[in-house]
Order: structure tokens, then C-alpha cells, then sequence
């Protein structure tokens, strides 16, 4: 696990105030864009701070941390209602673990994960918000569908029961100038424009880290993932 450095709410207020001076720059409605932090590899203690800070959202990348976590906060915070996302790849051996426990799942591009996670939802549940997450840049390193396969995949979620699809996540090739940057973010706005005037209902638009915040609430993010310049350095180790 990952050392929590002192300063977590200083960072995190640091962090919402640099998120409305972008919303601001380019005229949109403050609190237009959602800040999702990312406590991966970072403990409990990170959470449990996280929310005396005012954070009521988490984004996990490993399964069975994120799962750890939201167990332990089932029992630390009955009364709380904290919203988990899990923004990391999904193997099909661990779906169930994902479908009984996650709010949100941004990293769906292919039927059969999504269909093993419609089935394992336990019905008490609310269906499990989805994102189909979108290789933007072709990326042969990356997950993802390309940006012409999102409509066929679209429409195979649609048709499962305990999947609710809000939208589309990506993780565009990092540039090394804001013109750079902006370029693939761009190119997401106007799939998921594209798409919603086609006739889907699309909300949720996920793109923008720590290193590209700014950029993405410019091109028309509606959900920035940031979680070095609040939670600090990472240290990684094999996780699953």
C-alpha cells in the first residue's frame, strides 16, 4: 500500500478550487464537471480521511482492493452512502466480487463481461451504472473498444436488465502540450455528441486526470479521475 502523506483535505480543496477556475476559464456552470479521487493503493486510512474531508466518492483500479475497502466501510460508515467506481480492467473470474459490491463500473468493452455482471447483480441492488470505455487514441497497449464499435456494444448493454449505460470513459495517449492534449479529448466529445443525437441517452462523459484536468473540462468532460494530486505518490506492487 501507498504512504498517505499529511495534507490530504488542503490537496483535495486545492484540487476542487483548480476544477471550478477551469470550469470558469471556458463559461461552464460550476459544478458541472464531477470530481471522482482515486484511492488506489492507497489503505483504509486513506478512506477514512477521505471522508472526513468530504469526499463521498472513490475510484479503485484493483478488484480486490476496492472490494476490501468497500467492506470495511460497509462497517465503518453504515449510515454513509460513499459511491465506488471501478475505473481498472475486469476479468471475468472476478465479475460477481464487482457486480455485489461496485456503484459504477467506467471500464465495460465487451459483451461478456457486461452480461456476467447483469446476471450477478443481486436484485436488491440497484443496476450497476456503466461506461463503455472507448481507445480513443488506438492505443494497442490499451483497453477499449475503437470509437466506430461503441454503437454495437452500446446496444448489447442496453438489453441487459441490471446494467444502466451512462456514457463513455477513455484514457487518451498522454500529449506533452495542451494542444496535444486536447486533440483525442476532443474527439471523445464528439463521439459521445454524435451518439446522444443518435438518440442515446448518454450523461456521463469520463476523461481527465491529474496531468490533463484542464483540458478535458475544455474539450466537455463531465467527470474528471484524479488521484496523485490528492492522495500524493503511489508505491506499486502486483495486485489483482
Amino acid at each position: 500500500m501507498s504512504e498517505l502523506k499529511p495534507g490530504l483535505c488542503s490537496r483535495f480543496t486545492e484540487i476542487k478550487n483548480k476544477l471550478k477556475e477551469a470550469e470558469k476559464s471556458v463559461d461552464r456552470k460550476e459544478g458541472s464537471v464531477e470530481l471522482l479521487p482515486v484511492s488506489k493503493t492507497f489503505g483504509i486510512e486513506a478512506i477514512i480521511e477521505g471522508v472526513k474531508c468530504g469526499m463521498t466518492s472513490f475510484g479503485e483500479n484493483y478488484v480486490q482492493e476496492g472490494c476490501s475497502k468497500i467492506d470495511l466501510c460497509r462497517n465503518l460508515f453504515p449510515n454513509n452512502s460513499l459511491t465506488w467506481h471501478l475505473i481498472g480492467p475486469l476479468q471475468s473470474n472476478k465479475t460477481r466480487l464487482v457486480a455485489e459490491r461496485f456503484d459504477w463500473v467506467q471500464t465495460i468493452d465487451r459483451v461478456k463481461i457486461a452480461q456476467r455482471l447483469s446476471d450477478q447483480r443481486p436484485a436488491e441492488m440497484r443496476p450497476l451504472n456503466v461506461l463503455i470505455e472507448v481507445n480513443i487514441s488506438n492505443q494497442e497497449s490499451k483497453s477499449g473498444v475503437a470509437p466506430e464499435q461503441v454503437r454495437a456494444l452500446a446496444d448489447e448493454l442496453l438489453k441487459m436488465p441490471n446494467l444502466k449505460l451512462r456514457g463513455l470513459m477513455c484514457i487518451p495517449e498522454p500529449g506533452e502540450t495542451p494542444e496535444e492534449k486536447l486533440i483525442p479529448l476532443r474527439a471523445m466529445k464528439t463521439l459521445f455528441d454524435r451518439l446522444k443525437e443518435e438518440g442515446y441517452e448518454f450523461d456521463t462523459l469520463s476523461m481527465g486526470m491529474s496531468g490533463d484536468m484542464a483540458e478535458a473540462v475544455q474539450a466537455g468532460s463531465t467527470m474528471v479521475r484524479v488521484g496523485t494530486a490528492i492522495f500524493g505518490p503511489r508505491q506499486y506492487t502486483t495486485q489483482g
